[in-house]
């Protein structure tokens, strides 16, 4: 029989099937092969895979192979099983709703999607968040309406209405028991092929996954430098599509500047986002300043930021809010700049390239508005706090 950490056994003759696949140059011949248990054991890696370095030598003659082992779905499950519980995965994942079997896992390996999915090999899908606090969800009627507008520019239908997936994530989350956390959910053509449109496809799915988060984003500072990714164009940049790819690349980047995120520049050169989060700024006249929304991400965290501000214009720690364009100087010489998301709330920047904002340290007008959110998301109104019966 299989083990969990590998299997034991050897290859048998009589392979399957076979496959030729060009590697520099050579050809490398793969069969795909019984395997008969006995006492010789073989370890897997991590992922569940063969080890090349026990299993393959470098492909120098036509006839080297690769033993696979023949999976039964049993076995299949007690892998997935057995990757969650290595430790490969660095979050925790409480329940999953999925409309292909129409309910909810709290079974981390359970937690799957078609590979033919077409949000999978096409991109061809949509999503949202909202943060778990207090037994309750925030600002999902906002993020909900902003989910739907991505589906209709993606050309998804959704396959419930509004109130009926808002009811699923809701309940999702009190299966769940995650009082503290972040609820994500996404919206797919659906499985059903490989082809390139969703012609094919069974029909739209819909998800979602409860992670739990023990504590809230650190407020301190950072470093960001301007990226040389291409941003993606306004069509795509308005919509929050799970097509992530200028998005990743440009906070590897960044990351291998030894910075934490990259700043995108419109087309015209204006400041426009952060890869997964809106940038503001506080000038040297104490105005808050944030970017137009016409090309970028309409973001819920930043829209509420520019509500709650008012309170800050209240006591005069601020004299003015204003959205419109930002040049790199103006950020640059800005008393304060910050990034604003619901993954970081308020996140001061104390470096853009070279140059230091302000004095390079943390600003009183960055603290006071993750102060506000975080307050909103404690004990704000019902428009943007919605209770969870556990």
């Amino acid at each position: 029989m299989a083990s969990i950490q590998g299997f034991r056994g050897h290859a048998m003759v009589g392979a399957r099937s076979t496959a030729a696949i060009r590697f520099q140059g050579s050809f490398l011949r793969v069969g795909i092969a019984r395997i008969a248990f006995s006492s010789v054991e073989t370890p897997l890696n991590k992922f569940g895979s063969l080890k090349s370095s026990s299993r393959m030598e470098p492909p120098q003659a036509c006839n080297s192979t690769v033993a696979l082992p023949l999976l039964s779905i049993s076995e299949v499950t007690e892998r997935l099983r057995a990757f969650h519980e290595s430790g490969a995965r660095n979050q925790e994942y409480m329940a999953m709703y999925s409309s292909i079997v129409g309910g909810v896992t709290t079974h981390p390996a359970a937690m799957v999607i078609p590979m033919d999915d077409h949000m999978v090999h096409r991109g061809h899908g949509i999503f949202d968040t909202a943060a778990i606090m207090d037994g309750h969800l925030y600002e999902l009627d906002q993020h909900l309406d902003r989910f739907l507008r991505s589906a209709s520019m993606a050309k998804i239908d959704p396959p419930f209405d509004r109130s009926t997936m808002r009811s699923i994530l809701i309940e999702t989350v009190s299966i769940s028991k995650c009082t503290h956390g972040s609820l994500r959910y996404w919206l797919s053509a659906g499985p059903g092929d490989f082809q390139l449109t969703p012609s094919g496809c069974t029909g739209p799915a819909f998800y979602a996954v409860v992670i739990r988060v023990h504590s809230l984003p650190s407020p301190s500072g950072c470093k960001v430098v301007t990226s040389t990714i291409p941003m993606k164009p306004q069509q795509f940049s308005i919509m929050k599509s799970t097509n992530y790819l200028p998005n990743v690349l440009s906070k590897m980047e960044a990351e291998e500047k030894g910075a934490y995120v990259g700043i995108w520049l419109d087309e015209e050169g204006f400041v426009a986002e952060g890869p997964n989060m809106n940038v503001a700024f506080v000038s040297k006249q104490k105005a808050l300043i944030m970017p137009n929304f016409d090309k970028i991400l309409s973001g819920c965290t930043a829209k509420r930021v520019l509500a709650l501000a008012d309170r800050l214009m209240a006591d005069g720690r601020l004299t003015g809010v204003r959205v419109g364009n930002v040049t790199v100087e103006e950020g640059k010489k800005a008393e304060e700049m910050m990034l604003i998301g619901s993954g970081v709330i308020v996140k001061p920047v104390l470096q853009w390239d070279d140059q230091f904002i302000g004095d390079g340290k943390e600003g009183p007008i960055a603290q006071a508005l993750y102060d506000l959110i975080v307050e909103d998301m404690k004990s704000g109104p019902t428009t943007v706090r919605i209770p969870v019966s556990y």
